[in-house]
């Protein structure tokens, strides 16, 4: 119920404050969010499964995005940057659809 709580918060504030992301990190956003997202689908499924733990899932999130980051970071630096963030998302987004469908399975028998 807390995380639930903090996550309202965190939107209302985020629509009223409207901060906005410094240049230099809007590449990387994209690709944070695509991380975050995958380690919360893998939790979701991982909770299902009765075997959720808070710690896997902490290095999970914290992991996944500073992998990602540094791959779009390298990418940038050796010229190659837009298609090896479109690498990671793919990669991330395979993961998200596996999980997905693992929690449908799990949901709904089928």
């Amino acid at each position: 119920m807390i995380a639930l709580i903090g996550l309202l918060i965190g939107i209302v504030a985020g629509l009223i404050l409207q901060p906005a992301v410094p240049v230099f990190l809007q590449p990387y956003l994209p690709i944070a969010v695509v991380a975050a997202l995958d380690a919360l689908f893998g939790a979701f499924r991982a909770r299902l499964d009765g075997i959720f733990d808070d710690r896997v899932f902490l290095v999970s999130i914290l992991s996944n995005m500073v992998i990602a980051a540094f791959l779009v970071f390298l990418g940038d630096q050796l010229g190659v940057g837009s298609q090896l963030a479109t690498a990671v998302i793919v990669v991330l987004g395979i993961r998200i659809f596996t999980n997905a469908a693992a929690i449908r399975r799990h949901l709904f028998k089928a």
